[in-house]
């Protein structure tokens, strides 16, 4: 029996407000439904916003007041969803918790929002957000049934590096997978967002779980994602569906450049308008060209200034580039410089995030992307057959009998393996 669907990855960036961005989500989508898409993926942070570039101000021993202000910006972007600290579980999921007085919902009513655009296009949705709950972010993952509404939602439980600054850390017990069927399929649906598929105890908590659709939202731009990628599917016998924003530093949103921008709270009653134009702001840099090569490495050249001085770029382990003053010798410059890529490159068109958004089957095949440097309008999408997940099970199931179930144990506490109902 064939069980096709057709699944989505949108390479979509997020934009100078939530408010702007909650737009984009829809229209991305209405456009999703038109294509008759039935499962879309958003990338991680998407709404509230991945903070590249930023530093908050924040160094070890010590924290300045432009970096506070830059995280109160960040802070207000983020979106309240009506939870609890803890995590509120199926009392949050079924809006059984206490309401404020003379409020119809909890929270900012972007829950809300993401509801009434899965039902009006028929798209089941899954989001990455940056989500506000009493003095805390968390980076999370919400799924979003057009008939049911929100079927779940889980918490980073592990930020990487100076994400730890500004993100709580989730409870394992959100790594609960969720169940629905679309058009006679049963999908059992699970998340890890960004890194966490790097911890192969939490991939295992997810198989064990015997999902057969793995959400990957992403900030990781790296060739070796895409590997990353094939690794999971192959263990799991699952499709993965993996997001990235791809992003140019002139379209960094203007609470990361520090450009004067008033912030946007998203509730039903102020929703962004269709007509909303997007801002591009970008930051003045020092001169510098890049290069990418064949194999799309970037090369960052320095440009010599009068004087001789110029300015030098200094890689960064997270990909980012930071550039400071270095005296070089100008004939030797001269040679490295290629008037070509100066003029392709003008100010802020470099890319501080390339995208690398894919799909990848349960046998380990890349079957659409990875999608590099294409912004807003890059859409993959793939009709897939689920029973393919099955047909992989024939040799290796390393939730079930290949597992060694009885030499091999994992327990995680707050988390139930057992495949839901």
């Amino acid at each position: 029996m064939v069980k096709k669907l057709i699944l989505a990855s949108a390479q979509s960036r997020t934009l100078s407000t939530t408010a702007e961005t909650l737009c984009a989500l829809e229209s991305t989508t209405k456009s999703a439904a038109e294509q008759g898409i039935d499962v879309i993926l958003f990338p991680e942070a998407y709404l509230g916003g991945y903070p590249r570039t930023c530093t908050f101000g924040s160094v070890v021993g010590g924290r300045s007041s432009e970096g506070r202000d830059q995280f109160l910006r960040y802070f207000h972007e983020a979106v309240d969803l009506g939870d609890t600290p803890q995590g509120a579980g199926n009392e949050w999921v079924d809006k059984s918790l206490e309401l404020p007085r003379g409020k119809e919902y909890r929270g900012d009513g972007t829950r809300e929002e993401l509801e009434r655009i899965a039902r009006d296009t028929g798209v089941f949705v899954v989001t990455g957000l940056v989500e506000r709950c009493a003095g805390t972010l968390y980076c999370a993952v919400v799924y979003v049934c057009p008939k049911y509404g929100v079927l779940g939602k889980r918490r980073k439980v592990m930020p990487t590096g100076s994400e730890r600054m500004i993100w709580g850390q989730g409870s394992a017990s959100t790594l609960r997978a969720v169940t629905t069927e679309i058009k006679g399929v049963k999908l059992c649906m699970a998340a890890a967002i960004c890194w966490e598929n790097y911890m192969p105890l939490l991939r295992q908590s997810l198989y064990s779980q015997n999902v057969n659709l793995y959400f990957a939202p992403t900030a990781d731009a790296r060739d070796t994602w895409a590997a990353l990628m094939r690794t999971v599917a192959c263990e799991g016998r699952c499709f993965v569906v993996s997001a990235n924003q791809c992003v140019q530093k002139k379209h960094l949103p203007e609470w990361i450049t520090g450009n004067e921008s008033g912030t946007h709270k998203v509730s039903h009653q102020d929703k962004p308008t269709p007509d909303s134009v997007e801002k591009a702001h970008g930051q003045r840099r020092r001169r510098s060209t890049i290069t990418l090569t064949e194999e799309k490495h970037e090369i960052c050249w320095p440009v010599v200034k009068e004087n001789g001085n110029s300015d030098t770029p200094e890689s960064k382990g997270d990909g980012s580039v930071t550039e400071e003053d270095s005296t070089v010798n100008s004939k030797a410059q001269d040679s490295l410089l290629d008037s070509k890529s100066i003029a392709g490159n003008p100010e802020g068109e470099e890319f501080v995030c390339r995208g690398g958004s894919c799909i990848i089957s349960p046998m380990g095949e890349v079957i659409a992307g990875p999608l590099w440097e294409i912004e807003d309008g890059g859409l993959l999408v793939t009709e897939v057959d689920f029973e393919d997940c099955e047909r992989g099970r024939l040799d290796m199931d390393v939730a079930g009998s290949y597992s060694r179930m009885d030499t091999f144990h994992l327990i995680v506490d707050g988390l139930d393996l057992n495949p839901p109902p």
